[in-house]
């Protein structure tokens, strides 16, 4: 009987065309969300390859095709409306975008009513080979073919795709990864000893080629054409980790005009292995579980409906109320601080500062305004407008200190400032040789028979050391900025600017790019008119240690590099007298007065440090004497105000936010981008003075000085859109971390340098730590879509809107909400439906 089932399925289904199956193959892979290594891991957004279709639709497609929830469970929207978070007008605003209908009473009701199958959708879903053999196997207590199979799956991508972790390197990484994968299963009895029967046979049997494999399973298990980009989907998200590091090895690769197949031959890998357990399973039971399992994916409407699933479709629109609620009070807020009289701005500021856009820089942005009133911030994406790969002394390639939408453009070489050929070439020499003894002596160490040696015969003398990285007192591992250099020169390390041929290639900038570069800069960050003595340019990074996902803590328009780099960068170019003299034949006038300082705000700590500063000419030494006091006293400030949020009360709070940063056993040194929640292109006089308690990224922008929307283009199109992942990233770990999250931080297991397990064992785990959206009895951050504010003509943005289909997606699929602030400051107006505005309050 299990014979005639497959043949009957088999028969009902055509056989895809090679540009079919490549078309289904191609749309399955864009669905998957890249997930950057840990070196410069960064905020993604989990739903990327989902924005062209609405956000309530996606909630419906991710449950019908991955049994997998966007949504917070009814009982938190419940909660919501108890304690009045959501109110009746919340739930009325909802309904106009919703393709439900009732009463809000009926609403309120069905949201409290058990629903047993609340977990699936009422229709049926894409299930795998696997999926089908756990249901079976649930009543005869039996093992989990898909924990098994994602298990085997992941040890493999670990070896193959390993970045230095392991002592003993695969021997087919040189080969691409479906055939290496085939390579290696000639000698794997793993499956067959836990059961699979016949499973290298059947690797073998399969083609060599991975799209035609996977057209060989699509047939072969009567996947129905319908449901085949479902199916593949569904597959890959069962290695949703390893699938993200795969595809963004296909992004990284066509920044350069490169094509990339990892995640093809990823899939390839996947289907496979899930066919050997289709091959496996003659029994009738099984042929029976599996036609029917198809035969409910034909049945699937095409695209599918958030009317298709009742449960889904309730909690969008509560989830639309809930986000409403945060509207309306929000905009309540800035409503009135608009309509205030704005505070005098100096004739000349004391210090003009422009920080990164990033929320926690709100924090720190209104401590200095509030201890030096005469200062004036601004904030501008923290790379500063330089796409720049930089070069640490010692390296011949570097990190790229851009956001990761783009491919940098130049490349900076470090250098010790001062120093003669002679002694760079001796500290370089240096630096290599440190590393390389660091290195052989941490291989004896791991080494599996030296490893025993070392401890005891070693072990004891490493007390002192354990003794106070526990206290905080030194840190667990050397700083990476400054590994393998002498105090004295580190000190004096930073970027060459200079033209000059470094390996065959050209670094630095020639007089033409420094020129316009510093044009471009200045009036994308609107500050053309820069006039203070000093003027800050701070980016930002982070402190702490024992934390595989540092860089996240990192800056993010730096490509998860502290933003350092491109501060000093920017700085020494903006005050080289040749480009100050062409930058007025440009129309603009720097007073011969200013000078421009490269700094770093550390968001752990809230200290900033100065770079650069025996360059500062002696006659603003009491600026900087200023400067100095300033920033202690803002520094203590916002430490002040963030630790009550860390769970820090009492005497000598700003110490303790300090010794986070070195507590090796710190699961949330500080929290990052919690909380974020809204994003504001407009002049700093509209917000300054309001507090936004660090939930807002705020991008200076003033439409008058902007020639032909050039810089609003911009800022829509990058540092909205990077928000946008931002924002969509912390909702995502906080409606599902199973899904899209990293799971418990104590619980993590470094992977080939790449990325964590959770536990030892599992898939690559994705997005951001639990502890980074929780406190262990609360959600910090609330799962809110971003609400983008743009102070600016509608017609501007709606032409950008019209231009861009990646911005057009965000909005009119609503993975954002966006408003616009009218020329007088005062009005808000929200863009409904398409090219539709209507005042928001």
């Amino acid at each position: 009987m299990s014979a005639v089932l497959v043949a009957e399925r088999r028969a009902e289904v055509q056989t895809l065309s090679r540009p079919d199956m490549e078309a289904a193959i191609a749309a399955a892979c864009e669905r998957i969300a890249p997930l950057w290594p840990l070196k410069h891991f960064v905020a993604v957004n989990p739903f990327l390859g989902f924005t062209a279709q609405d956000f309530g639709e996606t909630c419906a497609a991710m449950r019908r095709v991955a049994r997998v929830d966007m949504l917070m469970p009814r009982a938190f929207y419940a909660r919501a409306v108890t304690d009045g978070t959501i109110g009746d007008a919340d739930i009325a605003a909802a309904l106009d975008t919703s393709p439900l209908w009732g009463t809000i009473t009926e609403l309120k009701q069905r949201l409290t009513q058990t629903q047993a199958t609340t977990a699936t959708p009422a229709r049926g879903v894409v299930a795998t080979v696997a999926e089908v053999l756990d249901t079976l196997a649930a009543d005869n207590h039996q093992a989990s073919r898909t924990s098994f199979m994602i298990d085997e799956i992941s040890k493999w991508c670990a070896a193959h795709f390993d970045e230095g972790q392991s002592a003993w390197r695969s021997p087919l990484r040189a080969l691409a990864p479906y055939p290496a994968w085939r390579t290696a299963m000639r000698h794997d009895r793993n499956p067959e000893v836990m059961g699979i029967a016949g499973f290298r046979a059947a690797v073998a049997a399969m083609s060599s080629d991975p799209v035609e494999a996977i057209a060989q399973v699509v047939k072969a298990q009567g996947i129905p054409p319908g449901a085949v980009t479902d199916y593949l989907h569904r597959a890959l998200f069962d290695i949703a980790g390893w699938a993200g590091y795969a595809r963004y090895r296909v992004w990284d690769n066509a920044l350069y005009g490169r094509a990339d197949p990892t995640l093809v031959h990823l899939l390839a890998v996947r289907v496979v292995w899930g066919y050997t357990l289709f091959l496996d399973r003659t029994d009738v039971a099984f042929a029976a579980a599996w036609h029917d399992a198809m035969a409910a994916a034909a049945a699937l409407p095409e695209g599918g409906s958030l009317t298709d699933d009742p449960d889904c479709a309730l909690r969008a629109l509560f989830q639309d109320a809930y986000e409403h609620a945060y509207r309306r009070r929000f905009l309540a807020s800035l409503s009135a601080h608009l309509a205030a009289s704005p505070p005098p701005s100096p004739a000349r500021p004391a210090i003009q500062a422009a920080f990164c856009i990033d929320v926690r820089s709100e924090v720190y942005r209104r401590a200095l305004e509030r201890v030096c009133p005469e200062a004036q911030t601004t904030g501008f994406a923290g790379f500063f407008g330089f796409p720049i790969e930089y070069v640490p002394i010692g390296r011949t390639t570097g990190g790229a200190q851009c956001p990761v939408l783009l491919r940098p453009a130049f490349t900076v070489c470090e250098a010790v400032h001062g120093a003669s050929a002679e002694e760079e070439t001796g500290v370089l020499g240096l630096r290599l040789m440190r590393r390389r003894a660091a290195k052989a002596w941490k291989s004896f160490k791991l080494a599996a028979v030296a490893s025993f040696t070392f401890v005891e015969t070693v072990g004891l003398t490493f007390a002192a050391k354990l003794a106070s990285d526990s206290a905080g007192l030194t840190r667990t591992v050397s700083d990476p900025n400054i590994d393998g250099l002498d105090r004295d020169v580190a000190a004096r390390v930073g970027p060459r600017i200079a033209p000059q041929i470094v390996g065959g290639r050209a670094t630095g900038f020639d007089a033409d790019q420094r020129l316009a570069m510093a044009e471009a800069v200045l009036r994308a960050m609107s500050m053309t008119d820069v006039s203070a003595r000093l003027v800050l340019l701070a980016g930002h990074g982070s402190t702490t240690v024992n934390n595989p996902h540092a860089s996240g803590l990192d800056c993010g328009a730096c490509g998860g590099h502290t933003g350092e780099a491109n501060a000093r960068t920017a700085a020494a170019i903006l005050n080289d007298p040749d480009v100050r003299a062409g930058l007025v034949g440009r129309g603009i006038a720097i007073p011969d007065d200013t000078w421009f300082v490269g700094c770093l705000h550390d968001t752990t700590t809230d200290d900033v440090r100065v770079f650069d500063a025996d360059t500062v000419p002696p006659g603003h030494a009491p600026d900087m004497a200023r400067l100095a006091d300033v920033l202690a006293q803002s520094t203590l400030a916002a430490r002040r105000e963030r630790a009550p949020a860390l769970g820090i009360e009492g005497a000598n709070a700003e110490r303790r936010v300090v010794a986070r940063s070195r507590d090796w056993a710190q699961v949330r040194p500080e929290w990052g981008l919690a909380g974020n929640a809204a994003f504001i292109a407009a002049p700093r006089a509209r917000t300054r003075g309001l507090d936004l308690a660090g939930r807002a990224f705020l991008h200076d922008y003033d439409w008058r000085q902007d020639r032909e929307f050039a810089t609003l283009e911009l800022i829509m199109t990058a540092p909205m859109v990077v928000a946008s992942w931002i924002n969509l990233s912390y909702y995502g770990a906080a409606v599902n971390q199973r899904a899209f999250g990293s799971g418990d931080k104590t619980l993590h297991n470094v992977v080939g340098q790449l990325g964590v397990l959770e536990g030892n064992a599992g898939d690559l785990k994705v997005g951001l730590p639990w502890q980074s959206v929780h406190d262990g009895t609360r959600l910090v951050h609330e799962p809110l879509r971003l609400s983008v504010f743009i102070e600016g003509p509608v017609d501007a943005i709606d032409a950008i809107i019209a231009k861009h289909k990646s911005v057009r997606d965000l909005v009119e699929n609503r993975w954002i909400h966006l408003f616009a602030i009218e020329d007088d400051g005062r009005t808000i107006l929200s863009r409904e439906g398409r090219a539709s505005w209507r005042p928001a309050v």
